[in-house]
């Protein structure tokens, strides 16, 4: 038996998100004497969204390498600064509509137990 219902063409909405995650690096970060001259871990997630419509990419590749310069080009001080320099090079790209950037430290010297400590950013192009 044939659908008797009328099919309606509608328009699709694609969004494109491309998602690094838990990138790993091991470079000088902190402020404190001991994290200036001993590398730690650091851990960056990259979660990007593409404008236009479906079939819009973006080599992941560039994503990865771009990471790689913000982070490994010498020694970092805070993760909030990190994370904003990823996130403006990452909106810098052709295609980009929007970013999200998180940077996690897993050895945090505080008097309790820590898992790590994270900052995120995000932002969009107008």
């Amino acid at each position: 038996m044939e659908n008797s219902f009328p099919r309606v063409p509608s328009p699709l909405r694609r969004t494109t998100e491309i998602v690094l995650a838990g990138m790993r690096f091991h470079v000088l970060v902190g402020v404190l004497p001991h994290e200036r001259s001993i590398p730690q871990p650091l851990e960056v997630d990259l979660r990007v969204r593409l404008a236009g419509a479906g079939g819009a990419v973006l080599d992941y590749r560039d994503l990865h390498a771009l990471v790689t310069a913000a982070v490994t080009g010498g020694p970092l001080e805070y993760l909030e600064q990190v994370a904003d320099d990823v996130l403006t090079r990452t909106l810098a790209l052709p295609g980009v509509a929007w970013a999200r950037v998180a940077v996690r430290k897993p050895h945090v010297a505080l008097p309790g137990p820590l898992a790590y400590a994270e900052v995120s950013v995000e932002g969009a192009n107008d």
